[in-house]
């Protein structure tokens, strides 16, 4: 195919904004990378300041169309990935901000997590959820049952703010008040005139909003149940829409020409589409600040039992109905985070020197490490739980610290595959690894190990990049269908399974499991 359209691909992340340049045969004309500067203003919170993420998004955008020697009217069209669960309040009318974005990672309303999760009001909906799967024995209704709520979810970040914050009170008061994640805020922030007065459709992609923790995948909507609970009012939340939406277009006095946006999905659904994850089973693991597992379950919405999330992978309306699939996710908040801190505490000073570094020993000494700064997700399911090595010795040197944690990385990762092929039918044969950290050979290699099952890592390793420009040309009909695009997915490296390394392995995970359980319930009571 000739090379005369080119897609513009952004992918908003936690720590970092990267922009890529596509032509029709996929080849990169032009990247660029910014860095998210994430603020912790005291312990707990993670902020991000919105007028900074826009005018470094803006200098990604333009550096990116600038290396590939273009202009922004050379621009076919723009795919949009971003990070979930990322949330910001502002006023309609005036465009003022009531508070930074608070991110999926913080953990300001964990006191009300936990007075909520004790609550009567939530014991008596798990009741009502039970009685209802005794009654139709439905899997829905038994996952009711077990729910819990989690601070990755919006829901009571967003309460802690209508609590606490007196501007937005206020505004929601007076209805200018619009809740948007960062997804809903960036579709804003780019289709807006400056100064103008005129109203900006307040939209999300249905990917973006499955995850809130506010939506039923079950449904198709807003959860009238959560709304309720927690009073909240709908009219301050965006309008779904579907994944192939008529998104307009960047505005050309950002850029100097207008955009077509043909693409605005969240990250872990792009990343679907960048591992050409299109299959019945096909399961992906995303190694970035966190991980995050990820299976396509096509049109079934699994309801799970040890904390899995059932989501909305994408949704094309063709011919005025709609396609919905769905996927089942699992999450550990602390991957690469946990490399960014060992940098920092000086375990190694080059991540990918501690590959080697761990490969240098042949076990932990017994040492185990617990990556718990963000908690502990599916299936454990303890967010006090704590961080830290046991078993040291006086025999304990630099790598055996170095491959503790990188065990423990993936352990947390092998115990959600465990968890999914527990409760699920599905067959497992390959694994598919993306994302910075999945450049570990030694991470990459234990995964394969501990689960039994070959992991391919993708060669181009910003698969939610190349998930939204993939989208993004769909929509735009630069590809005439999805199967076109299974050319252009390339695998760098297979990690096959060893059997005798598996044995070992079934032995330490099950010590590792043993360690957490004493940092489990940790900061119980604390402040």
């Amino acid at each position: 195919m000739g090379s005369d359209k080119y897609i513009a691909s952004l992918d908003v992340g936690t720590t970092t904004i990267r922009c890529f340049i596509f032509d029709t045969d996929l080849k990169i004309r032009g990247a660029a990378t910014e860095r998210v500067h994430l603020l912790n203003p005291q312990p707990g919170y993670f902020e991000i300041d919105p007028t900074d993420l826009w005018e470094s998004i803006v200098v990604a955008i333009t550096n990116a169309i600038r290396e590939a020697r273009l202009t922004a009217a050379d621009i076919t069209c723009l795919g949009i990935s971003t990070q979930r669960c990322s949330f910001i309040t502002w006023d309609k009318d005036t465009e003022e901000y009531f508070h930074n974005f608070i991110t999926w990672k913080d953990l300001r309303a964990d006191s009300l997590v936990k007075q909520w999760n004790s609550s009567i009001r939530l014991r008596l909906l798990n009741s009502a959820a039970y009685v209802l799967y005794l009654i139709t024995r439905s899997k829905r209704f038994l996952a009711g049952a077990l729910l819990k709520l989690m601070n990755g979810q919006i829901t009571l970040r967003l309460l802690w703010q209508m609590k606490n914050n007196e501007k937005l009170k206020s505004a929601i008061e007076r209805k200018t008040a619009l809740c948007g994640t960062l997804d809903s805020w960036l579709l804003y922030k780019l289709r807006k005139v400056r100064g103008s007065k005129e109203a900006v459709e307040h939209i999300s992609d249905i990917t973006s909003c499955t995850a809130t923790g506010l939506y039923d995948p079950f449904t198709l909507g807003w959860a009238g149940w959560a709304l309720n609970m927690f009073s909240i009012n709908p009219e301050i939340l965006p309008r779904v829409v579907e994944s192939n939406y008529n998104f307009g277009y960047v505005h050309e006095s950002i850029f100097g020409a207008r955009i077509r946006i043909t693409c605005s999905m969240s990250d872990q659904s792009c990343s679907l589409w960048g591992s050409n994850c299109f299959a019945d089973g096909d399961i992906k693991m995303t190694l970035g600040t966190g991980s995050f597992m990820n299976v396509y379950t096509n049109k079934y919405c699994h309801a799970s039992v040890h904390g899995l999330y059932p989501l909305v992978a994408w949704q094309f309306r063709r011919n005025g109905v709609n396609d919905t699939v769905f996927c089942i996710e699992g999450s550990v908040n602390d991957t690469g985070s946990m490399i960014n801190w060992a940098i920092n505490f000086g375990l190694f000073d080059d991540p990918a020197r501690s590959s080697s570094i761990a490969e240098s020993v042949p076990d932990s000494d017994g040492v185990y490490f617990i990556p718990a700064f963000s908690g502990l997700g599916p299936p454990i399911n303890d967010i006090q739980a704590g961080t830290g090595f046991i078993g040291l010795r006086s025999s304990t040197r630099q790598p055996h610290l170095v491959r503790a944690l990188l065990e423990s990385i993936a352990f947390r990762i092998a115990q959600l595959f465990y968890c999914t092929s527990s409760e699920t039918n599905y067959k497992f044969s390959r694994i598919k690894v993306d994302g910075g950290v999945s450049k570990n050979d030694f991470l990459c290699q234990t995964l394969a190990d501990i689960t039994g099952v070959r992991v391919e890592r993708s060669k181009f390793s910003e698969s939610s990049a190349l998930g939204a420009a993939f989208v993004a040309g769909l929509n735009a009909n630069i590809w005439p269908s999805q199967t076109h695009l299974e050319k252009f997915y390339s695998i760098d490296k297979v990690f096959l399974p060893r059997e005798e390394m598996k044995c070992k392995y079934m032995q330490l995970i099950g010590e590792w499991e043993q360690a957490v359980e004493r940092f489990k319930k940790w900061y119980v009571g604390a402040k």
